[in-house]
């Protein structure tokens, strides 16, 4: 069972971090062709709600029969600061990235792109996303090399 519960733990991972990263392509994409914004900006939202929100839901669930399974522990040096790391970045996307990107779709769909707050919002979506894949690159060096101190 534990085999299938990393595979799936494994693709999820990809799926969400490999999902999150395009949006940095996207939104540099908005920069240089303004006129693709509302359709890049909304391609954002539903690829966040339909793939890396469902993966990072994946995650912790896999993740967390994995550890059953194999009977490691949750007191685990590695386990144990990846999933303080996780619930760290459930926190600032919650608080941060989402209400950011949801600024920057509704004001790209009202036809606010060439705007200062357009701009504002761009530059809060953009730090808050680097911000969010810093504990995001933690864990994935946790999961691959596990380190024990």
């Amino acid at each position: 069972m534990y085999e299938w519960l990393k595979l799936l733990h494994i693709v999820a991972a990809i799926v969400a971090v490999g999902t999150n990263l395009t949006y940095f392509f996207w939104l540099s994409r908005i920069r240089r062709d303004p006129a693709g914004t509302a359709p890049i900006a909304s391609g954002i939202k539903v690829l966040d709600a339909r793939f890396a929100n469902v993966a990072y839901v994946v995650l912790p669930l896999t993740g967390v029969l994995m550890v059953l399974d194999a009977d490691i522990g949750f007191s685990t040096f590695w386990i144990a600061t990846a999933i303080g790391l996780y619930m760290a970045m459930g926190v600032i996307a919650g608080v941060s990235f989402s209400p950011a990107l949801r600024r920057q779709v509704a004001l790209a769909e009202a036809g606010e792109a060439g705007s200062e707050s357009y701009a504002a919002a761009v530059q809060r979506t953009v730090t808050t996303g680097i911000v969010t894949m810093v504990p995001i690159a933690l864990i994935l060096y946790l999961m691959v090399l596990k380190p024990d101190p």
